[in-house]
């Protein structure tokens, strides 16, 4: 980012101090007020309103207002090399003067903004001032230094004026960081998200897990009835942090507006992966599911005859839908204070300084609330720009939207409801056919396909074209990640080079690509740590 110094202007409860603490505790601005300058350069004055505005002025008379930039030249040498602050605010000047001489020492880095507001808001945000120093006893007598009094003239030469009586300090923030270049344009996409093209269980996790070194973000949507299993020693299941947590530990780790949080489940991930509070950040819109939620799914009727996972996460929506007063957000539980901050905000800024965010969606597209074969579906809408709500991403900042297909697309069994319960197959197959086919015994393939959130078995079936063009007309994905081809033969599972696959496969692949109109950049060859097949151009 470019150096940049902004010098506050503006009458005493105009705002200057509330804008320069935001500005320090949200961009890491370096602040120094010239009242401190004061104290420095003359250590006996009375640290008064009265005795420092005297005394500023005097140093005025005797330096013709250079000594503010001196006393940073002499404090602050840092500030005029390369390796100084990115962000400086001084607050304030107080005449032409002062301002002209920084200009001078800073060149075109200052940003000169000047707050004002009407005298009547000035006098009653006087009465209700804390200052750390002892300040004038009324208004009125605050406005007998004749320096106070002209200071607003200083609007004539500043860059920027805002009225703070019309603008909140929030508002103040945002239109200052426009004009100093900081907000981001919008015109870089950054932000890869991942997505499942089936009924869920496509391998998102180990994808995720793979692709995650490349960011400086790893986000997570979603909720704990979707599990993502990623190969670790011993293997993982995320259920609530992003799959890549363990593989890239340098990333920061965002839980999304539109998540729903176990608070247990939380805990646990938190503690397994030795998850500090500055790098992991929950928004505060998040919601908790509760102990009642849980209870409520396991009960109903209803849901066991789809085969739900029973984690609370549709009654705990739809409590939230209602906006009843039992609902709890992140923002409303003391334990997770240290960790809550905005999605928006923090990617806002990872996008200023073009960082990249990989968002992990859960689930597959086929489960969308949505666009799923009604009841047999989740409770939220599982496609990519499903994901984008949840978190806050903008269309416009999407650079690749990577779909996860299996070869061999799976459905949940409930065992206790009877087979086919969770939602259609196209064309169901049994263990015993794709054993024979892909040469896997099949106790194998039936531990292997096991849910990782309830432990339930899996439902097999034939790939299905059509469910691949729909979910490519649904999530318009620029990449496809094919997993699990070993099920097509034992030898793919040998494979590290593309054309090492088996000849069935490369036809398969070939045929995905026409159908999806998207390339096959990712293949996985089994559950490993060395499983991908990385055929990207990005």
């Amino acid at each position: 980012m470019r150096k940049r110094v902004v010098v506050l202007s503006g009458s005493v409860g105009s705002g200057k101090s509330v804008f320069s603490k935001r500005l320090q505790d949200q961009y890491g601005a370096e602040v120094v007020k010239t009242r401190e300058l004061i104290v420095k350069r003359s250590p006996k004055v009375r640290v008064e309103r009265k005795a420092l505005q005297d005394e500023g002025e005097r140093l005025d008379r005797v330096t013709r207002g250079r000594w503010v930039i001196d006393a940073l030249i002499e404090e602050k040498p840092s500030w005029f090399t390369d390796q100084g602050p990115d962000l400086i605010v001084i607050d304030a000047v107080r005449i032409a003067e002062q301002l002209d001489a920084i200009r001078s020492a800073f060149g075109s880095r200052v940003l000169h903004l000047h707050l004002t507001a009407s005298d009547a808001t000035l006098k009653t945000r006087f009465k209700s001032r804390r200052s750390k120093f002892s300040e004038a006893k009324t208004y009125r007598d605050l406005r007998k230094s004749a320096t106070e009094r002209k200071v607003d003239e200083l609007r004539q030469k500043a860059d920027v004026v805002i009225d703070t009586e019309r603008n909140t300090p929030d508002d103040v923030v945002v239109r200052a960081l426009t004009h100093l270049g900081m907000l981001s344009t919008f015109t870089d996409p950054l932000v890869d998200i991942v997505v499942g093209g089936q009924f869920g269980s496509e391998g998102k996790g180990n994808v995720c897990s793979y692709l995650a070194p490349e960011y400086q973000w790893l986000v997570r949507a979603g909720s704990v009835n979707a599990g993502h299993q990623v190969f670790l020693d011993p293997v993982y299941n995320f259920r609530q942090l992003p799959s890549g947590t363990r593989h890239n530990e340098k990333a920061r780790l965002i839980i999304g507006a539109g998540a729903q949080l176990r608070l247990d489940v939380l805990r646990k991930e938190i503690a397994d992966c030795n998850i500090s509070y500055e790098r992991l950040s929950i928004d505060p819109q998040a919601m908790i599911i509760e102990e009642s939620d849980v209870a409520w799914e396991k009960q109903d009727a209803s849901l066991r005859r789809i085969a739900t996972t029973a984690q609370g996460v549709g009654h705990a929506a739809s409590r939230r839908i209602l906006r009843g007063p039992d609902v709890r957000l992140a923002r409303d539980i003391k334990e997770l204070a240290p960790y809550v901050r905005p999605a928006v905000e923090l990617l806002e800024g990872a996008f200023h300084r073009h960082e990249r965010v990989l968002l992990e969606g859960t689930q597959g597209t086929s489960l969308s609330l949505y666009h799923g074969p009604f009841p047999h579906v989740t409770s939220r809408d599982t496609t990519a720009s499903g994901v984008m709500a949840e978190v806050g991403v903008a269309p416009r900042m999407v650079r690749r939207i990577v779909m996860v297909c299996r070869c061999v697309p799976i459905r949940v069994e409930d065992p206790k409801a009877g087979d086919g319960t969770s939602g259609p197959m196209a064309q169901e197959i049994s263990y015993k056919t794709l054993s024979k086919r892909s040469g896997i015994p099949e106790k194998q393939l039936r531990e292997a396909e096991r849910t990782s959130t309830t432990d339930r078995q899996r439902r097999l079936g034939e790939f299905e074209w059509t469910q691949l063009r729909r979910s490519s007309l649904l999530n318009s994905p620029t990449d496809i990640a094919l997993t699990h081809v070993d099920y097509l033969d034992p030898k793919n599972a040998h494979a590290r080079r593309f054309e090492q696959l088996e000849e069935r496969t490369l036809n398969l692949i070939e045929e995905i690509e026409r159908v999806s109109t998207a390339p096959v950049s990712l293949v996985s060859t089994r559950f490993h740590w060395r499983c991908i097949i990385d055929r990207r151009q990005w």
